[in-house]
């Protein structure tokens, strides 16, 4: 796996749009946050466009995104917000020049279709928060940033009474469950095995929560991991007649039959304190009773 440069004082960062659209009241706090840190910013030449809900057509969220990946000014993409729109992107976007120039990709949500297409050609990259939620939570913005400088070490979770005890050492990967749900069978479906997987996701119905993870039971995909983490399941939703089972309790009968530990609540995710992940990179996850720690090695 590649590990992009961390960032210093100097470097230069990219902000696109790839999904839905943003403001440039929304995105003035973010400038004003990266220069903070001494860093300067680059806005793509389409960001502020608007095509219905997305920040411009396919074509020009296409053109900004293949030029913060080639660019060679910028060390960091950082994804704008998310919403819907990276996976019409995705098919026609060639990865031959950042590949050879590698750069952070920073973004949660909508952004896991990037993740999961950034994976595959085995470089590492950055599940964080996004210039849209920036004045939400300083302890998600200031992960996000140590983890850009290299001074991201580990995360502290606290004890669950879902949780299964247990450690694990290996790959971490993932992100939002409606979008790893989405990618399988795609060339974007990405290999569980032998990897610590982070899944989290928003606004979902029970029933639809127990469908996705049996999708990745039928698939082979729990089986073959070392661990699981899992984030914000936030703003879950109910039929008439309820569904009869809490998220943790559709997730752990999913696994009940494997031997691995499983880890909730952790702080990222759809949370105001969505703290950074490095994905791609080796990871120690220790579950123990009185929480969860988080180890980047």
């Amino acid at each position: 796996m590649i590990l992009p440069s961390y960032l210093k004082k100097g470097d230069t960062v990219a902000i696109i749009a790839t999904a839905r659209k943003v403001s440039k009241e929304e995105i003035q706090l973010a400038v004003a946050f990266f220069e903070s840190y001494g860093l300067s910013v680059l806005l793509g030449k389409n960001l502020f466009q608007s095509n219905n809900q997305y920040a411009g057509n396919d074509f020009q969220r296409t053109e900004d995104l293949q030029w913060a990946l080639n660019d060679k000014n910028s060390k960091a993409i950082i994804i704008a917000r998310g919403g819907y729109g990276s996976v019409r992107l995705i098919e026609t976007i060639d990865f031959t020049e950042f590949k050879s120039h590698p750069k952070w990709l920073v973004g949660y949500s909508d952004v896991t279709v990037l993740h999961n297409a950034i994976h595959n050609i085995g470089v590492a990259t950055l599940h964080a928060t996004m210039p849209l939620n920036f004045s939400k939570n300083k302890e998600a913005t200031t992960s996000m940033i140590d983890a850009l400088f290299g001074n991201l070490n580990e995360i502290q979770a606290e004890e669950n009474y879902s949780n299964v005890s247990g450690m694990a050492a290996g790959q971490l990967i993932g992100g939002n469950l409606s979008l790893l749900y989405s990618l399988s069978g795609t060339p974007f479906d990405i290999d569980t095995t032998d990897k610590i997987l982070f899944i989290e996701d928003l606004d979902e119905y029970l029933y639809h929560i127990d469908r996705m993870m049996m999708q990745l039971k039928l698939s082979g995909k729990l089986k073959k991991l070392k661990g699981l983490i899992v984030g914000g399941m936030t703003d879950m939703k109910d039929n008439a007649i309820p569904f009869g089972k809490f998220p943790e309790e559709i997730i752990l009968d999913a696994v009940k039959e494997y031997n691995y530990p499983v880890c909730f609540d952790f702080p990222a995710g759809h949370i105001d304190k969505n703290l950074a992940l490095y994905f791609g990179k080796e990871v120690e996850l220790n579950v123990h009773d009185e929480g969860a720690t988080l180890k980047f090695l």
